[in-house]
């Protein structure tokens, strides 16, 4: 995998895990995502480079041909992004069987007053 900077934006970073991940080229992923070929590959670099950042609607169509929850391509905790990735291969019962697991054994918090 291409080693990435704190130069690049999160997004530009987690773009081009995702995509590497996934066994793409930018080109293959632009098309895949709806972008016309002819910008698909150049446009997907800006992204990497984070020259540019797509729309929400761009990003959530990226995400989806990779394969990832959206969020992934957002968050810099770097423990969540890792969940984020398992979270996609888990079904629905394993994701409520999780997130039950969780809850139990997460410490109670006191509810915020003046709510």
């Amino acid at each position: 995998m291409t080693r990435r900077t704190a130069e690049h934006p999160v997004f530009a970073q987690r773009l081009a895990q995702a995509r590497e991940r996934a066994g793409l080229s930018q080109k293959q992923l632009g098309v895949l995502a709806g972008l016309d070929p002819a910008v698909a590959s150049p446009r997907i670099n800006q992204y990497e480079r984070g020259k540019h950042e797509p729309q929400l609607k761009t990003a959530k169509q990226l995400a989806k041909v990779l394969g990832i929850p959206a969020a992934f391509l957002y968050t810099e905790d770097e423990l969540l992004a890792q969940l984020l990735l398992q979270w996609g291969e888990l079904t629905v019962r394993q994701k409520k069987d999780l997130l039950k697991s969780i809850e139990t054994s997460a410490p109670k918090r006191e509810p915020r007053k003046g709510r």
